[in-house]
């Protein structure tokens, strides 16, 4: 059989339209709290992070070194979420499909909600979406002609995904199982072995900083797990992984992949891809993780749907043409809910369904009142953040108060930078935390003010934050800091 080549062209020209429209909304709101976290976490740089490996602040320090605010970011993650709608359509030519295959593979991508919404801003889940396609793609290749080089290019990229995020683990061993159970004979050879010890050569230096530094990047795995409700609340966010984050008009491509690639299924060779889904998931659900660390699957799952798809209407059956009304359904729909398309009065509304394109709003707006009630009390020699969302937005808009005063967090990396010398006599404390809390470190606290938007506009910040004034410290920095500090 006379395999198709691969449709670059319109394949490409998909990518770029859905990078042109993402594009002309890239700055509209705002940065995102973790585009703050990022910068800063690599403006210090380590081989790793209680809640990430390096490689995405190391993106970031570089792209906020260009002249230009966030779009430097944002041009980086509209690039990476381009990259991963072509392999969408590459994927869909590498098991089998022709071009209208490759195109409905690539335009799924570009509609479906959890890759769009990914490529609000700069965060390691755009460029894991990207790893674990290419990881995926990669494999199905070695799988196919058997050579080294293609296992050594499964290894590199996971090791680099490794050094993005943590997740890549669970794919790689989901991989094994999935290729052991229905693709032994072509594990022969030294090849797999060789992408094994690529990966585990690459990913090296973050595990020995994370042995160094207690195994911290296990403890914050299972704060996120208590904070999802451990396995209860993770399964039962599964029906949202399978119903919600690809886009409700897209459901129907995923289950025909599976379908075509079932066992006893005409796609029979791939069937190794659903074992592989299957083990990601119940492995995501056991550990207690959030949905969309499985959603990247959704990709080749998409691609077998479009191969799928192609051949039914070869027999008959409901076709690409129906198929393809669906996909741009979702291509015009997506960006709506996951970008800042719409108003911001109309993305509050929107917020049940879609929350990040809010928590990309109104952070000038955050630093200007908090840096007001600094400047009215001039004896404050801090503030004190509760989240290093809150941190970073405080470090990025100090231009916004009067006095330069340090921002100090006890979230998560900002607890290991660690806090100024001295004692907090008199301290403005803001974030998502009550009066409690901040007691345990001050004799008197003080209500200053909650964090308010015009025109009741609403973000985390809006809904939890208050400004507090606190006085009597209970220690200097150095005895407190254990009791101010958290992963989270």
């Amino acid at each position: 059989m006379i395999r198709a080549t691969v449709a670059w062209r319109p394949v490409v020209a998909i990518a770029a339209a859905a990078a042109a429209l993402h594009l002309t909304v890239a700055t509209r709101y705002g940065w995102h709290r973790d585009e703050f976290y990022y910068v800063a976490s690599g403006r210090h740089l380590a081989w790793g992070y209680p809640d990430q490996p390096p490689l995405t602040p190391v993106i970031a320090r570089l792209a906020a070194a260009v002249p230009g605010g966030v779009l430097p970011l944002r041009v980086v993650v509209i690039a990476v979420q381009a990259a991963t709608i072509v392999l969408g359509g590459i994927t869909a030519y590498e098991l089998g499909g022709s071009r209208r295959a490759q195109l409905l593979g690539a335009g799924a991508v570009a509609g479906c909600g959890v890759f769009v919404g990914a490529s609000l801003f700069l965060g390691t889940t755009p460029l894991d979406q990207f790893m674990w396609s290419l990881i995926v793609l990669a494999t199905l290749r070695a799988v196919r002609i058997r050579s080294l080089r293609a296992w050594v290019l499964v290894g590199v990229a996971g090791g680099i995904g490794l050094e993005n995020k943590h997740t890549v683990a669970i794919l790689l061993i989901a991989t094994i199982v999935g290729l052991v159970l229905c693709q032994r004979p072509r594990l022969s050879g030294s090849g797999p072995w060789v992408a094994g010890v690529t990966a585990a050569a690459i990913w090296a230096p973050n595990l020995i900083w994370d042995a160094q530094h207690h195994w911290v990047t296990l403890k914050m795995a299972r704060v996120i797990a208590d904070n999802q409700g451990g396995v209860v609340g993770a399964l039962s966010q599964v029906p949202v992984l399978l119903l919600v984050l690809p886009a409700p008009p897209l459901i129907f491509l995923w289950v025909r992949g599976v379908r075509f690639a079932a066992p006893n299924g005409p796609g029979r060779d791939h069937s190794w891809l659903i074992v592989t889904a299957s083990v990601v998931v119940v492995a995501t659900v056991a550990g207690g993780g959030k949905p969309y660390y499985a959603a990247p699957l959704l990709l080749p799952l998409f691609a077998l749907g479009a191969v799928a798809t192609e051949q039914l209407e070869a027999a008959g059956h409901v076709g690409v043409r129906w198929a393809t009304r669906l996909v741009v359904l979702s291509v015009v729909a997506s960006p709506v809910v996951s970008l800042p398309v719409v108003s911001p009065e109309f993305s509050t509304f929107l917020r049940t369904a879609a929350k990040e394109p809010m928590e990309t709003y109104g952070w000038p707006n955050f630093a200007a009142q908090v840096f007001a009630i600094v400047d009215a009390n001039p004896h404050a020699i801090a503030v004190y953040a509760g989240n290093y969302g809150e941190a970073g937005a405080l470090e990025q808009f100090r231009h916004r108060g009067q006095r330069a005063v340090p921002v100090v967090s006890g979230h998560n990396s900002y607890a290991q930078w660690g806090p100024p010398s001295g004692t907090p006599t008199e301290v403005v404390a803001v974030g998502q935390f009550d009066r409690a809390f901040l007691e345990k470190a001050w004799t008197q606290v003080t209500f200053a003010g909650r964090i308010r938007f015009p025109d009741g506009l609403k973000n985390d910040e809006s809904d939890k934050g208050a400004i507090f004034v606190c006085r009597g410290p209970r220690g200097d920095w150095a005895d407190l800091w254990p009791t101010l500090s958290f992963l989270g």
